[in-house]
């Protein structure tokens, strides 16, 4: 049985709170073991004030897990009793890093299959030391992974973006072919090994209204976006656009395409978050090893009083299963093919 790890994030967050209600609420887990990277006095403190009987497990590797017991990997233990939810510190910091740092770990060396993570305060990160802006980049830098690829995902609509957390009048300049020739190839390859789609469909979004005009309104589609694409046509996948980002999300929503590549943050997420406010999830392609996030932050205005909703986590856990057995099927197909076409392997 797959071993899949999650987070748990900033400990005076919503981390907590979702991961009680996420176990006790599941029926089972029969495809998957999922068990929590975190700390057992912040997750009893929780349970106790929430009122949700809970029964911790100290796990490790090998240990058995009975019916009803929530394994916990503990890595932290914080003084529960004086944590204040909603006010991290730099104690709460290095402790939600601690948890990603072995998570990562224990996938590279094989003893689980994935990860999902909880929502960590980025200033938080800052306070406790580390530079990076959030999960992802420090994902990247502990995977050494150059190309990355923030996705959305959902039952109705999944949305790539090329830009993510730079003001809106830079996303122009931010703009070339090469980095949406990769991006596209990225989403093109998870679309395919993550998400099992053995011809995927791709729409790219203009960043002008009516995708520039012919140059009236812009001239990014005629010099960046559009030869971007005619480049990745040129090599059998299959493409389209730029499309104007006013209709381009309705038909993809509707089924024509499995993947949206928008231009900047807020293009993708608001059609994004208004399908799926509560179950979207984030997924970090381009990593050697699976991850996905809830989509949503640390919600320190409501932590600690029994008002996150475990949805997106729920959702997160399932997509990150379903990736990490279709990448396991996507490479006994390659080693397969080569075992059965050695000609069409180069030699060392």
């Amino acid at each position: 049985m797959r071993h899949i790890a999650i987070t748990m994030g900033c400990p005076v967050g919503i981390g907590p709170e979702i991961l009680l209600k996420f176990f006790t609420q599941a029926d089972s887990f029969s495809k998957y073991t999922p068990v929590i990277f975190g700390d057992i006095g912040v997750l009893q403190r929780c349970a106790t004030e929430l009122k949700i009987k809970a029964q911790f497990l100290a796990w490790h590797p090998g240990t058995p897990i009975k019916t009803g017991q929530i394994p916990v990997l503990e890595l932290s233990r914080l003084n529960a009793n004086e944590l204040v939810w909603g006010h991290p510190t730099i104690a709460t910091g290095k402790a939600m890093v601690s948890y990603i740092e072995k998570a990562v770990s224990l996938i590279l060396d094989g003893t689980f299959s994935a990860m999902v993570t909880c929502p960590i305060s980025k200033s938080s990160l800052n306070r406790a030391g580390y530079t990076f802006p959030g999960h992802t980049e420090m994902l990247a830098a502990l995977t050494q992974s150059p190309h990355y690829v923030m996705m959305m995902a959902g039952s109705r609509l999944r949305v790539t973006l090329a830009t993510i957390h730079c003001p809106l009048a830079s996303v122009p300049d931010c703009l070339n072919q090469e980095t949406l020739t990769a991006l596209i190839q990225t989403t093109n390859t998870a679309l395919h090994c993550d998400f099992g789609l053995s011809s995927p469909r791709i729409a790219v979004a203009a960043l002008n209204p009516h995708a520039g005009e012919s140059g009236l309104f812009g001239h990014e589609e005629d010099d960046i976006i559009g030869p971007a694409i005619q480049r990745m046509q040129a090599v059998g996948i299959q493409v389209q656009g730029p499309f104007p980002p006013d209709t381009i999300f309705f038909k993809a929503a509707s089924g024509m395409f499995d993947a949206v590549i928008c231009m900047y943050h807020d293009q993708g997420l608001i059609p994004f978050k208004l399908l799926h406010f509560k179950d979207g999830v984030n997924v970090t392609l381009g990593l050697p090893i699976v991850r996905t996030s809830v989509d949503h932050g640390t919600a320190y205005d409501i932590a600690g009083k029994g008002l996150a909703d475990p949805t997106s986590l729920s959702a997160a856990v399932d997509m990150a299963a379903s990736i990490a057995v279709n990448r396991e099927t996507a490479q006994k197909d390659v080693q397969e093919s080569a075992h059965n076409n050695p000609g069409n392997q180069s030699l060392s």
